[in-house]
């Protein structure tokens, strides 16, 4: 069931009182009553309403004195003025002091119905697009160089040499380590930074799903295409084009997309006509390309052409000195979001945060702390509340083995998923829930190494 919304009434008369309240209840609203300045702003502080009807003469003071207070307490609640000695003057003064309308008495009750419908829609409507501005701009400003570690200083430099250029740049790193951001603030700090940033994460798509948005398509070029579609490459001509998990990409889509980047051209599937584009290709995986591309199992060719300004993401665990300041920053947005003021961590909090190996790196670490966050009525985090994940939890289970004989970024892999399924009791949704990727992902990795939900790895 939705919420009803929550009218203030603040009339001295107690017959509009009744008339409006039986109207409006009958209506879905919930009506709260008031006769005068000082009980509606009591009435006010105590209900928190969603809109407020307010008589323009009152025992104690009028309806301009009484505006501000309220616009004080919450500057988006809409104000409705009443008043039987409406005049142009006096609405003038009225919509300059802050209110929202001017009604004069005796009021349409229907029409006072459709004026509360539509100012409690246009305030929705401003909720939501400040809400979304506020996080268009916090990801906009989002910072991949958060922290003072050695690994994120480096990062940053060669970052600022690059951005400006043209070349395609290939950004690795573990999953959830910050990859995405980083391709944002290339485009961001590169001459094409207000042109389309179009961005596509390649895991988990069917070639033919993966041809047709990267690509577009035109009417009729296979079952259920109903009409033409642009595709990214095209969408996102002068700008720059983000494709995640590139080493997931089927190996029939690889040359498709060479081509584009060397002949600067594209042709939508089912159309004789090529489009010419004109992109930056940033790219990103977890995976080692090089090794893949020896294996045959990534094109040589797309390699080479797509590689030409490697960037790395360190893991959280190799930046321990970061992890407090990232956690800091991330919580103080969560907060925001969820609208709980100013949450901060108890100080025996950072030990354990420290010591935590998060393999699923700077996402984990924020899902740590909004699940933290929903869950906790206070606004200081003690240990307790960071439910971090028991399998990884696990002496030496964030430990990565060096220089061991054989020992491979994909087997290393490899075991980690077979830890964290294990602890998962072989659920897969659980286990990507835990390491932060989408199921599909998941199920991907399970394909690619033989791992059977709950068994043992194929050898």
């Amino acid at each position: 069931m939705s919420t009803k919304h929550r009218v203030l009434l603040i009339d001295d008369e107690p017959g509009v009182r009744f008339g409006v309240r039986d109207y409006l209840e009958s209506h879905g609203f919930e009506v709260d009553e008031a006769q005068d300045c000082r009980s509606g702003q009591e009435a006010f502080w105590r209900n928190r309403p969603d809109i407020v009807v307010l008589d323009y003469l009152l025992p104690d003071g009028d309806a301009l004195g009484l505006i501000s207070p309220l616009k004080e307490a919450d500057a988006e609640v809409p104000i409705i003025i009443l008043t039987a000695h409406g005049s142009i003057d006096l609405a003038v003064r009225a919509i300059k002091e802050g209110a929202d309308q001017f009604l004069t008495k005796p009021v349409d009750l229907s029409s006072l119905l459709l004026v509360l419908r539509r100012e409690i829609e246009n305030r929705r409507a401003r909720q939501k697009g400040l809400v979304e501005q506020a996080r268009e701009a916090r990801w906009r400003a989002a910072n991949p160089f958060v922290g003072g570690s050695a690994a994120i200083r480096a990062l940053h430099e060669e970052a600022r040499r690059v951005a400006s250029a043209n070349s395609a740049v290939m950004i690795y790193g573990e999953t959830g380590s910050g990859k995405g951001v980083l391709a944002r603030w290339l485009h961001r700090n590169s001459p094409r930074a207000e042109e389309p940033f179009v961005d596509l994460n390649c895991a988990g798509l069917m070639p033919e799903l993966l041809e047709s948005e990267l690509f577009g398509h035109q009417k009729g070029a296979f079952t259920g295409a109903v009409g033409s579609k642009s595709g990214l490459l095209e969408m996102g001509h002068r700008g720059t084009v983000f494709l995640d998990e590139i080493g997931d990409m089927d190996l029939r889509v690889q040359p498709k997309l060479l081509t584009v980047l060397e002949e600067k051209r594209i042709r939508r599937l089912g159309d004789t006509r090529g489009r010419t584009v004109d992109i930056r290709l940033i790219a990103a995986t977890h995976r080692n390309l090089a090794d893949m591309a020896r294996e045959e199992k990534f094109r040589s060719d797309l390699y080479y052409r797509i590689n030409t300004i490697p960037l790395t993401v360190p893991p959280l665990r190799e930046r321990k000195e970061d992890i407090l300041v990232l956690a800091r920053e991330l919580l103080r947005g969560i907060a925001s979001d969820l609208g709980r003021g100013e949450v901060t961590l108890a100080p025996e909090s950072a030990p354990a945060l420290e010591r935590y190996p998060w393999p699923g790196n700077i996402r984990e670490l924020r899902n740590v702390l909004e699940r933290a966050v929903l869950l906790s009525s206070r606004q200081q985090l003690t240990p307790s509340e960071l439910r971090f994940d028991a399998t990884a939890a696990e002496p030496g289970a964030g430990e990565i083995p060096r220089d061991g004989p054989g020992v491979t970024l994909q087997e290393v892999e490899r075991q980690h998923i077979e830890r964290v399924l294990a602890g998962a009791g072989g659920r897969v949704e659980e286990a990507a829930r835990r390491l932060g990727v989408p199921r599909s992902s998941l199920y991907s990795k399970l394909k690619q190494y033989g791992i059977a939900p709950g068994l043992e790895s194929k050898p």
